[in-house]
């Protein structure tokens, strides 16, 4: 979070010279109500303007029960002294009709907890997902029992992080076949050490970062058998300056090995090369660790993805009002380079402040767009800067292919548009049409599910990685695919947005192509896998040769 009596430059110039595009023909309809969601996040707001407060929290699609439909679970926080309430985190059972029938009671995951962010993977390889929360007061790793009940395994894992943590990924790192787990925590705050800051010099508003003092995040070492080591100073990883808000996965130089992007607020973003096991920070002579002045931004949610069809995985980073979107091109030459100034993501983003962030193909047309989750940390903002609002409405940019993105914003509908103090944000195909839908959290607010109505005009195919010798969930494994539109890739992974997990199954768009030519998928193990002449229009399960 940048400071916040930053002035708006050209606001009036960039804004008048945005224009209009034409529309994708979808719409994002919201159908929260009759899917049966009613989770209202408890941001624990009393007054006192406690940090903690504005900065919760996530949501993840997972498949609790694994049979094939991704389910939903919310994170809450929870009120600081006792007001005869719970807040729980929500889990929510996907009904196969497009409805969920809440299934927290009982769950395991029906805990009190000052909640953040999410991360899911199958951490032991026994074919269910389980899921890590973090946490103000500590995190917690719940393991999948089955039949949507989870048990807090914490204490007998060896993870030991409380460190205000704030988005997680789970990373093979070291390709042994178990994934491990990184976490970002963000400063140095506690209840009794909190600060006071104004906006107007008269009443209390939230603190900034730059108040407080920063923290490492922790990498975590799957020794199998449940049990974990924290491996953050050998691993080179370790850095007290860091106030880490996102984290994406991703092979940069495309060395094969799962490489690190992490954001950080006021601090220098750090970009962690995987050098077979161990990291190296990269940012600065990538040019990913400050904005285009030169200058740490307030960087909150990131994700990676190939959306130019380079071959390389490109970064999407959330910034601070005033400061614009990221979208850092990779070059190839282990250099990267901001587009976002001289593009309309740049110029629609200017205003607002991304949590939230990824790429996706929404109108499935082989190229992935782009969705942000925005809001305001602070509700007397329009006080002191009027252009800038507490509530804002999400950002979506149509990728019309050679690097260009329309601002496709407003036409998705007018309850997609409407404006809410964002945070965590995830996609899935939650009711099996073929197109991704959206969830996203708010602060002290509801939870919205849009669905994704007319994105499936166009053909698809959804894949879901079962490894063997690889971890189970697959995570780390390219898929590489060829129509006759062209050549794609993607990675599964966990991580990216804020605080947040997509579907961890792949969803490709193929326009008008009626088959795929050629799949192919490289395995962490080393393993390759070759398909030909499949089908569109599918889901396909594709296991690990043992």
């Amino acid at each position: 979070m940048k400071k916040l009596f930053c002035s708006v430059p050209f606001v009036a110039g960039l804004i008048a010279s945005m224009g209009t595009t034409p529309s994708t023909g979808v719409r994002f309809t919201d159908v929260t109500g009759a899917a049966g969601i009613k989770f209202v996040h408890n941001a624990g707001k009393t007054g006192k303007k406690y940090l903690p407060e504005t900065m919760g929290s996530g949501v993840a699609f997972l498949d609790a029960d694994g049979d094939g439909w991704v389910d939903i679970l919310l994170v809450n926080s929870k009120d600081w002294m006792p007001r005869g309430r719970r807040s729980t985190a929500a889990l929510y059972r996907n009904n196969h009709d497009g409805t969920f029938t809440d299934v927290t009671r009982g769950s395991g995951l029906d805990i009190e907890l000052f909640g953040m962010g999410v991360a899911v993977a199958d951490y032991d390889n026994d074919g269910r997902q389980d899921v890590y929360i973090t946490a103000l007061e500590g995190d917690r790793l719940f393991h999948n029992e089955g039949n949507f009940k989870f048990r807090d395994v914490t204490a007998s894992s060896g993870i030991r992080n409380a460190h205000f943590g704030t988005s997680a990924a789970w990373v093979d790192y070291d390709r042994d076949g178990k994934v491990d787990l990184f976490v970002a925590n963000y400063v140095q705050w506690t209840q009794k050490g909190d600060l006071w800051c104004s906006l107007d010099g008269a009443t209390k508003s939230y603190c900034t970062p730059e108040s407080y003092k920063g923290t490492s995040s922790r990498l975590f070492h799957n020794l199998g058998n449940g049990k974990f080591e924290d491996v953050t100073q050998k691993a080179g990883i370790g850095d007290t300056t860091s106030k880490s808000l996102g984290v994406a996965v991703l092979d940069y130089n495309g060395d094969g090995w799962p490489d690190l992007f992490v954001t950080n607020d006021t601090q220098p973003n750090k970009l962690y090369r995987n050098n077979h096991g161990t990291f190296s920070e990269e940012a600065i002579p990538a040019g990913v660790a400050y904005g285009e002045d030169g200058t740490a931004r307030g960087a909150m949610g990131v994700d990676a993805a190939d959306y130019d069809r380079s071959g390389r995985p490109h970064l999407l980073v959330g910034n601070f009002s005033n400061q614009m979107l990221g979208l850092y091109h990779n070059e190839g030459t282990s250099l990267f380079v901001d587009e976002a100034p001289r593009s309309s993501v740049g110029r629609a983003s200017l205003l607002s402040l991304a949590f939230g962030v990824f790429f996706f193909d929404y109108d499935l047309d082989g190229y992935p767009d782009i969705f942000a989750a925005t809001g305001h940390i602070d509700e007397e903002i329009g006080r002191v800067q009027p252009k800038i609002q507490f509530k804002q409405p999400p950002l979506l940019f149509h990728n019309a292919g050679k690097g260009r993105f329309d601002d496709v914003s407003k036409q998705m509908s007018p309850e997609f548009a409407r404006p809410v103090v964002g945070r965590g944000a995830a996609y899935a195909d939650f009711d099996h049409d073929g197109d991704l839908d959206v969830i996203v959290s708010t602060n002290g607010g509801p939870a919205y599910l849009f669905r994704n109505d007319g994105g499936n005009k166009n053909n698809w195919i959804h894949l879901t990685l079962t490894g063997t010798k690889s971890n189970r969930s697959a995570i780390g494994a390219v898929v590489r695919i060829e129509s006759a539109g062209g050549k794609q890739w993607q990675m599964v992974h966990s991580g990216s947005s804020y605080c947040s997990q997509s579907e961890l199954g792949l969803t490709f768009g193929l326009g008008k192509d009626p088959k795929v030519n050629t799949i192919d998928v490289e395995w962490p193990s080393g393993q390759r896998q070759h398909l030909a002449n499949v089908a569109a229009r599918q889901y396909l399960n594709i296991t690990e040769p043992r």
